[in-house]
């Protein structure tokens, strides 16, 4: 019987060994295949219209420019509205934005209520009409974002390889998200009062929002309304709120802020993740109070080997852009785990790979677009030789929220991975 079970034991692990090896083979001569042809992507053209289709382009209150740039692995949204123009970077921030601006709708309509100018006596309220002073400046924008999306696209393998990348982003300020004041994140929690987070929740908005316009308007109201008795009086449409689940949004909308850090806190002690850490995640200035709990809940509702290694790559986020990666890659960790067990996690990585059942292991990638370039062949073929050895995965798989490029699908196989549909 011991015999047999060191014979099985031998065999499983000449299985693992053969398949990392085959692995590695495979990606060393896709990369020699794809360099002799020198056959990767250039950035593709989109327009709004193809991507959203013509009823998605235009709202109350809001137009999508049809230009969309897409360098890597976001598409790059601008919208013009009646309180401003804001960029908006992937699809998800895109929904966040239209968002905002209906939840900047609501509080103008509010603002003009019989009930509000009663209590606003001598204040005046004019929602979004500072937009022109607290929008970033487009072209400044517009730069910003190009390099900041350019630098993300660099490593979405080994978070110690980003180390020694180029830290430009420290001294231009990063990217300027429309609508947001540069480096204001970890400050977002300063001012915002129970009444801000009680008008926040109630036309489905952020409270810790880094969108300039949003915030003062929430500030302005919630000063008129400071007792919260025009909350009570004044209907507004129930919204659908996004990017917020129910549990994060009720702590971040219901608890001051001291008591979400200390929520936060008491999570990453559960997760065992050093103090040095914790304190560097805090500390970002790209993530907000909200992005925080968003990032430590997820990663919380998993706690496995590696999670805790994740929150120290989502530390070094260097862009709103990469914050909101972090957390929405934690997201889908969890979704995956609701699923089916999670086993681990590949550390020091920022593409987040778990492993489950059936030796498996899953990039959890929410991007919306991935084309075939050096720096995703180079990531893929690096994480697929790590999965080999360090987690012992026989089948390597890509959960994609978006969709790949042609070049890739046909080029992806090569390197051992097969692309599936992100599942919610």
């Amino acid at each position: 019987m011991t015999s047999t079970r060191l014979r099985t034991a031998r065999t499983a692990t000449l299985h693992r060994s053969w398949f990392a090896t085959g692995i590695l083979v495979a990606a060393a001569a896709s990369m020699q295949h794809v360099g002799a042809q020198g056959a990767y992507d250039s950035p593709p053209v989109f327009t709004a219209t193809n991507l959203l289709g013509a009823a998605g382009v235009k709202g109350p209150h809001y137009q999508i420019a049809e230009a969309v740039r897409t360098d890597e692995y976001f598409h790059e949204f601008t919208l013009s509205s009646t309180y401003g123009s804001f960029e908006a970077i992937g699809r998800t921030q895109l929904a966040v934005r239209i968002q905002e601006i209906a939840a900047l709708a609501a509080l103008d309509d509010v603002s003009k209520t019989e009930v509000f100018l009663a209590s606003a006596g001598q204040s005046v309220v004019n929602v979004g009409k500072g937009a022109a002073a607290a929008v970033t400046d487009p072209a400044a924008t517009a730069k910003g974002l190009g390099a900041g999306i350019k630098r993300f696209g660099v490593n979405l393998g080994r978070r110690t390889e980003r180390a020694v990348e180029s830290t430009t982003d420290d001294k231009s300020g990063g990217e300027g998200s429309g609508g947001s004041a540069a480096g204001s994140a970890a400050n977002s929690v300063l001012g915002v009062t129970a009444a801000m987070r009680r008008w926040a929740q109630k036309v489905g908005a952020d409270p810790y929002t880094t969108n300039a316009v949003l915030r003062k308007a929430l500030e302005d109201i919630a000063k008129v309304d400071a007792a919260g008795s025009i909350a009570t009086k004044v209907a507004v449409p129930i919204p659908g709120v996004v990017g917020l689940t129910s549990t994060v949004g009720g702590i971040v909308w219901g608890k001051d802020p001291e008591e979400v850090r200390k929520i936060n806190e008491k999570t990453l002690g559960a997760l065992k993740v050093p103090e040095p850490i914790a304190k560097a995640l805090f500390g970002n200035r790209w993530f907000t109070l909200t992005y925080q709990t968003r990032l430590i809940l997820a990663l919380g509702a998993v706690n496995v080997g590696g999670v805790a290694d994740y929150v120290e790559t989502a530390s070094e986020a260097k862009s709103e852009r990469e914050a909101l990666f972090f957390v929405e890659s934690a997201e889908m960790l969890q979704a995956l785990h609701a699923r089916e067990q999670v086993m681990g996690v590949l550390t020091d990585s920022r593409a987040l790979v778990a492993t489950v059942a059936g030796g498996r292991a899953r990039a959890l990638l929410p991007l919306d677009w991935l084309p075939w370039t050096a720096a995703t062949h180079k990531a893929l073929m690096q994480i697929a030789a790590r999965a080999g050895q360090e987690l012992k995965a026989a089948r390597l798989e890509i959960a994609l929220t978006g969709r790949e490029s042609e070049r890739a699908r046909v080029e992806i196989p090569k390197t051992g991975w097969t692309v599936v549909p992100a599942k919610g």
